[in-house]
Formats: structure tokens, C-alpha cells, sequence
């Protein structure tokens, strides 16, 4: 059996059978990444050109867009690759980088917290907001949350190609995943990194928690407000955000945490394209349908690129 030193790449799955069906799954692909590409490039433009949108919680969009263009980039052009030459390779050095970045850009919870607490503090604590939100405070937490990525990467990514693989190079995804790299070990050293998944989860469910929270109490506020027009205001803020919320940690968890009883290879693969490509796609139209300066901003943008046009 080879061990990790003797393998020099991994074999991913293929997403069909037939040239013709890799290439309809190509231009699948190529669509959806298109689209993310698109929706998250406007929003990030419209928010970093509007001064009127220069406020934490836009801050914190951006972002959070800026997350979803590297989550997606990491697998979707990859498996774009592969599916239009019809290949399996990965390297192996290939595989560890895109298994860092694809952990260091999915980690959205933490960002995804601090967004609930800006909305909490906007809501519930609207005199205090601009000194418990001030400039340097939204700069510290994001970059805590920048920095809490790149060191659950890290050690995610380490302990996990330090394990010695003996069962193959064969990994059944479309991309690297811990949860696949682990059924290639052979040795009972994988008990640590599930303990280091383990503590992940917990660390996440612990973000989830304090959302839920935090959003009872934003809409115990909001439904005390006497003017309807401010309960529109403070709900067409918050719902984005947690429909955001809600379809980031469901697939996620889900694929994480489903009974081996209903692990397949079909429901691993749906699970992990919902979780790696749904919410970078879907975040930009979620947060800008109820949004009314996210649209304006956008239709400035779209008005300038259509006015430099020839």
C-alpha cells in the first residue's frame, strides 16, 4: 500500500461517466461561477463606491463578499478544469493549498457573527452604536476574524496531510475535503483531527448560539417599535443576513455532522457542492432583494458601466 510520502497526487471524482456529460457539467459550472463572480464583484464594488455605504455593517458586507469570491474560486475552477479536459489529477501540494484556502475562505461564521452583534448593537443599543462600532472596533473585529481563518486553516490543514496515508490516492469529491483525506489514513493518529473537527463544530455552534440570541432579542426590539416604517427598516436589514446565516450553517453542519447510515457518494458529493457553491452564489441576490441601498448603489454602478460603454 503506498504511504503519503510515495503519492504525489490524488485522483478527485468525476462528475460523469461520458466526455459529453463533463462538458454539459462544465458549462454548468462555468454559469454558477459566473454568476457568484458577478453578483459578488457588484455588490463589492457598489458598497466600496457609495460613500453613503461606507457604515460597519457594509463593512462587514464587503467582507463577507470578499470570502465568497475566494470560496468559490478555490473549487469551482478546478473541478471546471477537470470536467473540460476530462481528468482526475490534483497534486499534492495542490491538494493540501486547496484544501487551505478552501477552510481559510469558508469560515464565515465568525464574520457572520460580528454581523449579528453589529445588527443587535444598531437595533437594540441604537445610542451607543456609534461608539461601540467605531472604526477602529470594526477593523480589529474583522481582522480577528480574518486571522481566527488563517489559523484554523492552518491547523486543520497540517494535521491533516501529516497523517500517512495508506489506503490510496483516491479522493471521492469533487475537491479536497478533510472528511475524505481522512478515509485515505491508516493510522489511528486520524483520532486527532477529528478532535480538532470536533472542536471546529463546537466553536461554530457556539457563533450559531449567539446569533440565535442576538436575533431574539433584535426582534423583541423591532416588533416594540412604534412606527412601521422603522420596523420595515430594521427587518430588511436583518433577514438577509440571517437567511445568510441560516444557509451557510445548515450545509455546513450538515455535512459534517449527517449519520453515517445516509453517507453515500452521491450525498456527499450534493452536500458538499450545496455548502461550496450555493451561499457564495445566492449571498449577493439574498442581500440586495430587500436591501433598498444596496439596489440603488448597484443601479449607480450599472448606470456608469453602461455610460463608459462605446
Amino acid at each position: 500500500m503506498p504511504n503519503s510520502s510515495s503519492i504525489s497526487e490524488f485522483l478527485l471524482l468525476p462528475l460523469a461517466d461520458t466526455q459529453q456529460l463533463q462538458l454539459l457539467h462544465f458549462w454548468l459550472f462555468l454559469g454558477i461561477y459566473l454568476a457568484a463572480l458577478l453578483g459578488n464583484g457588484l455588490i463589492s464594488t457598489a458598497i466600496a463606491s457609495d460613500r453613503h455605504l461606507h457604515t460597519p455593517m457594509y463593512f462587514f458586507l464587503l467582507n463577507l463578499t470578499l470570502l465568497d469570491l475566494g470560496c468559490i474560486s478555490t473549487t469551482l475552477p478546478k473541478a471546471m478544469a477537470n470536467a473540460l479536459w476530462d481528468t482526475r489529477a490534483i497534486s499534492y501540494t495542490g491538494c493540501a493549498a486547496q484544501l487551505f484556502f478552501f477552510l481559510f475562505f469558508s469560515s464565515e461564521y465568525s464574520l457572520l457573527t460580528i454581523m449579528s452583534y453589529d445588527r443587535y448593537v444598531a437595533i437594540c443599543k441604537p445610542l451607543h452604536y456609534g461608539t461601540l462600532m467605531d472604526s477602529r472596533t470594526c477593523a480589529t473585529m474583522t481582522a480577528a476574524a480574518w486571522g481566527t481563518g488563517v489559523l484554523n486553516s492552518l491547523l486543520h490543514t497540517a494535521s491533516t496531510f501529516s497523517l500517512p496515508l495508506c489506503q490510496g490516492n483516491v479522493v471521492n469529491q469533487v475537491f479536497c475535503e478533510i472528511p475524505q483525506i481522512l478515509k485515505l489514513s491508516c493510522s489511528e493518529s486520524y483520532l486527532r483531527e477529528v478532535v480538532f473537527l470536533f472542536f471546529s463544530i463546537s466553536l461554530a455552534f457556539g457563533c450559531f448560539v449567539f446569533i440565535v440570541v442576538s436575533y431574539v432579542q433584535i426582534f423583541m426590539a423591532v416588533l416594540r417599535m412604534p412606527s412601521e416604517h422603522g420596523r420595515h427598516k430594521a427587518f430588511s436589514t436583518c433577514l438577509p443576513h440571517l437567511a445568510v446565516v441560516s444557509l451557510f450553517l445548515s450545509t455546513v453542519l450538515y455535512a459534517y455532522l449527517k449519520p453515517p447510515s445516509i453517507s453515500s457518494q452521491l450525498v456527499d458529493l450534493t452536500v458538499a457542492l450545496l455548502y461550496a457553491l450555493v451561499p457564495p452564489t445566492l449571498n449577493p441576490i439574498i442581500y440586495s432583494m430587500r436591501n433598498r441601498e444596496i439596489k440603488h448603489a448597484l443601479r449607480k454602478v450599472l448606470q456608469y458601466a453602461l455610460f463608459q460603454l462605446p
